[in-house]
């Protein structure tokens, strides 16, 4: 990726990591969300996070990406688990870069080929991580989307 790639609503990737990603929500909502970012910066996909998702939105209805606005609306089980949360986080944001970057791809294969990133994301995690939990987890997580995969 090169500095003068246009970023999210036409800034430099430069200047979008200059800016802050909001978390907008409930205490418990921002602390949870929080404690997924954590985990974002371990696996240091942080500065990428933020360069394409400006916020974080507590909802009450369904977890989606809004692509317009950069931000994801997560109502509160969506960050209930913290690797889970990280690694979603990680595939909207890769979800807006391929559409920032214009490619022209089947709304299917744009969802497939961001959930290989949230793939390589929590394998990323899983090596860099101390805590032995994160890295259960993250392999419960792999597991279960290769398991699910096999089904399809």
């Amino acid at each position: 990726m090169d500095d003068f790639s246009v970023g999210v609503e036409g800034m430099s990737r430069a200047a979008c990591r200059g800016r802050r990603l909001r978390v907008e929500g409930s205490p418990d909502f921002r602390a949870r969300v929080h404690e997924a970012l954590k985990l974002v910066r371990v696996a240091g996909y942080y500065d990428f996070l933020r360069t394409h998702i400006k916020c974080i939105r507590e909802i009450d209805g369904l977890t989606q990406l809004r692509v317009s606005e950069a931000t994801i609306w997560a109502n509160k089980y969506a960050v209930e688990n913290p690797v889970d949360a990280a690694s979603r986080f990680v595939q909207e944001a890769h979800y807006v870069q391929m559409h920032l970057e214009g490619r022209q791809l089947h709304e299917g294969m744009l969802e497939y080929l961001s959930f290989e990133k949230r793939i390589e994301f929590l394998k990323r995690l899983m090596e860099r991580s101390r805590s032995q939990e994160v890295k259960r987890e993250c392999e419960r997580l792999i597991r279960m989307w290769d398991e699910s995969l096999l089904i399809y």
